[in-house]
């Protein structure tokens, strides 16, 4: 927090001189004053007060009147129930702006060299290729894209991973579908992107699976027994061994309607603009995963059951049993986990490898720590789980199985035709080219989605509308978007040739006239690196897109309260000019950090 440091320094040595007392540089809490008190920065005067033996408003007002007169920043102080509040003086912020103004790098750290050795690892998306992305894969998608590159912003070298898994009885479930009703259809035949061939496929597999269980219990069988029994659900079964036995026909569709999968998923990713630095397949860590659990098997680690599965005792760490592979050799999700996070710090020895995964696995990952810790592996204590809430419908959850889920593709270009329709209501592109007017359209469909989920915090289970993420005057993407175009307007009509030079020239500083409009926006401006620092310890773009939204708000205000260029007044409108240009910069930087495009021009 701007101030934190000075204003800490400064209490220790009011404390010192009034009271004869040492107090720590942590023990001092500073946080922003709230917005219905003055002050910009505040001092939380309980645990002074303590330690040096008097009442909270009376030594909280005896180190006000030793602030003003030593130390040079602050202007006044007032004290409210035990908080002292602290205003900086003008002259300070201005001070900071100008330097802002002149730092090409503000609010980004470059990579320190001893990170280029430990990376932060990323782990998103991570589909399954027996069905097309979805919203949820979205959500996923844009945090983890998001959170990489807000590390990478703050000075970590970040590599973005995936983990597709390619392998298991779900990917069999669709292939099986294929193999009994497909008739050879392929992704040319169908005219249709082959993670959706596919996904149609896995649905078909489910409508068959139903089917078979109701004429089983219909011949007297249990419901139990009626789901283990089903003829497809055994024949998939079967498929999933001989696969894992390498069976020559099996692997051979695996391999073709995975590639299908993949072409799909690329699709999809490069219409989201996102990328990743190296993609890694469930296929090939499994066995690595499985050569693991052997190892804690003779390590006594890792227990074998009677039917040959093995297990793992977490009870002393206030979880349960775990399996960690099936009696009959075949592995499941933590066997393959085990094998590829062993991988990745062998490749890589990460100083952290961050999973955006759903909340609905938080045990899973829980076990994959403990049992590394159990093995003996340092890095158990480098993983972290970045759990996000699922998506909602107003329909209700999603459900992939029973195909009611909001495909990805059809989505992104849903937005970007609602986004084409309300532009053109609009009526103000009439001399954009079509291809100008395509871009724009991509990009605030795209930008108003990508912000709709980046908006909130991942904590939080969301329900996804549509409608108020285009909205142009709401908490939205594209008013973001236009409050950028606006202050890009204002600089071309401001800036002209002549005073070009006297723009670049002047030093803002010196300014004397900002009033509170000016003020709060150029503090909101000087905010970005605080509220950068804290999105990436907490792993929130969250912070970053309110931040955004915030700092949009506040220059429409100023906006429509002050004419930006006043004839009159050359050094007023130097000024807001400069505040126009650094508004609208850190608001493309931060947008930017969610993966959001912003136009010129809109």
């Amino acid at each position: 927090m701007l101030f934190a440091s000075s204003i800490r320094n400064a209490v220790i040595a009011a404390m010192k001189d009034l009271y004869k007392v040492s107090i720590d540089f942590n023990d001092i809490t500073i946080q922003p004053t709230r917005k219905e008190f003055e002050g910009d920065v505040t001092v939380v005067v309980f645990n002074l007060a303590k330690q040096a033996g008097k009442n909270p408003q009376v030594i909280g007002e005896e180190i006000a009147a030793h602030l003003k007169t030593h130390a040079s920043e602050v202007q006044s102080c007032n004290v409210v129930k035990g908080f002292l509040n602290v205003v900086i003086k003008d002259a300070v912020w201005l001070t900071l702006f100008n330097d802002a103004a002149d730092d090409k790098s503000f609010g980004y750290t470059e990579a320190d060299s001893a990170f280029v050795h430990a990376p932060v690892l990323v782990e998103y998306s991570s589909p399954n290729t027996n069905k097309p992305l979805h919203l949820g894969h979205l959500r996923n998608i844009l945090l983890g894209y998001s959170v990489a590159e807000i590390l990478k912003a703050t000075g970590n070298h970040v590599k973005k991973v995936n983990l597709v898994n390619d392998r298991g009885i779900h990917i069999c479930k669709s292939m099986l579908a294929w193999q009994l009703s497909g008739n050879g259809e392929t992704p040319e035949s169908a005219i249709m992107k082959g993670d959706h061939l596919v996904g149609k496929y896995y649905v078909e597999f489910d409508r068959m699976y139903r089917d078979q269980i109701k004429e089983l219990v219909a011949k007297g069988y249990a419901d139990d027994e009626a789901k283990k029994n089903a003829p497809v659900m055994l024949q998939a079964q079967d498929m999933l061994r001989k696969w894992e036995a390498g069976d020559a026909e099996v692997v051979s569709l695996w391999e073709k309607m995975n590639g299908w999968v993949y072409k799909g998923f690329d699709v999809t990713y490069n219409m989201l603009g996102v990328d990743f630095d190296k993609t890694y397949y469930e296929s090939k860590t499994y066995i690595l995963g499985k050569d693991i659990v052997n190892e804690g098997l003779e390590k006594n680690v890792f227990y074998k059951k009677p039917d040959g599965s093995v297990w793992v005792d977490l009870t002393d760490e206030g979880l349960d049993h775990k399996l960690l592979l099936r009696g009959d050799g075949t592995s499941v999700y933590i066997t393959q986990d085990l094998g590829t996070v062993k991988l990745r710090h062998s490749e890589t020895h990460f100083s952290k490898m961050i999973y955006v995964v759903g909340n609905e696995q938080d045990y899973h990952f829980k076990v994959l720590r403990l049992a590394l810790k159990k093995l003996g592996y340092t890095f158990w204590d480098d993983l972290f789980h970045l759990s996000y809430s699922m998506v909602d419908l107003p329909s209700g959850k999603m459900k992939s199985r029973e195909g009611t889920v909001v495909d990805a593709d059809e989505l992104m270009n849903e937005m970007i035709s609602e986004a084409k329709r309300i532009t053109q209501e609009l009526g103000k592109i009439d001399d954009f080219d079509s291809e100008e007017a395509k871009l724009l359209y991509k990009t605030i469909g795209l930008g108003a989605l990508k912000y709709y989920i980046l908006k909130v915090d991942p904590e939080k289970r969301m329900l996804f509308n549509p409608e108020e993420s285009i909205d142009f005057n709401g908490h939205s993407g594209p008013f973001i978007q236009s409050t950028y175009v606006r202050c890009k307007s204002v600089m071309r009509k401001g800036v002209t040739v002549d005073s070009l030079k006297k723009f670049a020239d002047y030093d803002p500083s010196q300014y004397s006239n900002a009033d509170a409009k000016e003020k709060e926006l150029l503090k909101a401006v000087l905010k970005y690196p605080d509220v950068l620092k804290e999105a990436a310890e907490r792993y929130s773009p969250a912070l970053i897109a309110n931040y955004a939204y915030e700092t949009a708000k506040l220059y429409n205000g100023f906006y429509h309260e002050h004419p930006v260029v006043d004839e009159l007044n050359i050094e007023t409108s130097l000024f807001r000019l400069k505040l126009t240009e650094q508004t609208a910069r850190v608001i493309k930087i931060a947008l930017a950090l969610l993966g959001i495009s912003v136009p010129e021009r809109m």
